[in-house]
């Protein structure tokens, strides 16, 4: 993806959140102070997002970094591709959730997170999930991670502050405000963070394309890649008791291998990820391409 495509994308996000403010300032009175501080707001938002967006991820998600003699197995996989890579180790952690899955994150290639949740590694052999750890791995050389990061960060921000607005409209609101106004403030609670919603899709879909293709090209395993989609993508059959909770915010469904995290299929319709079809469609071609 462009840089000039990336600032845009980010620019449109920004602006989604002025919105906000300007909608707010309408009906207050106070237009330009509240287009003005939502606009500060949205500059430190992305600033901040730069710096901690990782820790943010990993708090999110309930991700526990581990070392060496936590997990050998994983954190070796994990050495052995960001060595092949020629990056830097980066940090190792592990989500507790029984859905297969992973992610990486971090602002660039010195300051990375790669992440598996308990259930991935349990579900693939070392070959496929060293496939995993490659694409994983590609979002970090690619420089993907810092992109869909903020962009998952700043989208999961709308999104609180329009289920804050929707609650609090429920409850009354701002008093002394006509029926016209409290409409235009739902309607703008909901279609707002639908709009983030896009913008994730935009930013993230050719990217999952991308990573794909490089993990093949890095650990030269694309039929390990292939099963191991497939393995990933089946619905899961959640226990009577789950014995892991899964702490995963909508929001950051485009940091993930794949999107499993919700089977409603409306959500599908709109996934951040390209559907498993036309993954392995791309993956069987780089593999020819390659001779493997």
């Amino acid at each position: 993806m462009s840089l000039v495509k990336v600032t845009l994308l980010f620019s449109l996000l920004a602006v989604l959140f002025v919105t906000f403010g300007a909608i707010i300032g309408y009906m207050l009175g106070n237009f330009i102070v509240w287009i003005s501080l939502f606009l500060v707001i949205a500059v430190v938002i992305n600033v901040f997002s730069y710096y901690k967006s990782d820790s943010i991820a990993i708090k999110t998600t309930k991700t526990k970094l581990i070392e060496e003699k936590d997990n050998p197995r994983f954190y070796n996989i994990v050495k052995k591709v960001t060595t092949e890579a020629g990056i830097p180790m980066p940090r190792v952690g592990i989500m507790p959730s029984d859905t297969p899955n992973a992610f990486a994150t971090g602002r660039d290639k010195n300051h990375s997170v790669v992440v598996a949740t308990s259930g991935i590694l349990s579900m693939l052999d070392d070959d496929e999930l060293e496939a995993v750890i490659g694409h994983e791995v590609s979002h970090i050389t690619h420089g993907d991670i810092l992109v869909t990061t903020i962009a998952a960060t700043i989208a999961m921000i709308i999104s609180y502050i329009g289920n804050m607005v929707i609650f609090s409209e429920m409850f009354g609101g701002i008093e002394n405000r006509n029926a016209s106004s409290s409409y235009l403030l739902i309607v703008a609670a909901i279609l707002i963070p639908l709009g983030a919603m896009f913008v994730q899709l935009g930013i993230s879909r050719s990217r999952e394309s991308d990573a794909d293709i490089g993990s093949v090209k890095l650990v030269k395993k694309p039929d390990e890649l292939i099963s191991s989609l497939e393995k990933i993508s089946k619905p899961i059959k959640k226990p009577a008791v789950s014995r892991a909770p899964v702490a995963h915010p909508s929001a950051y469904s485009s940091l993930f291998i794949v999107n499993n995290f919700s089977g409603h299929a409306l959500l599908n319709l709109f996934s951040t990820h390209p559907s498993l079809e036309k993954r392995i469609e791309t993956i069987q071609r780089v593999k020819k391409e390659m001779g493997l």
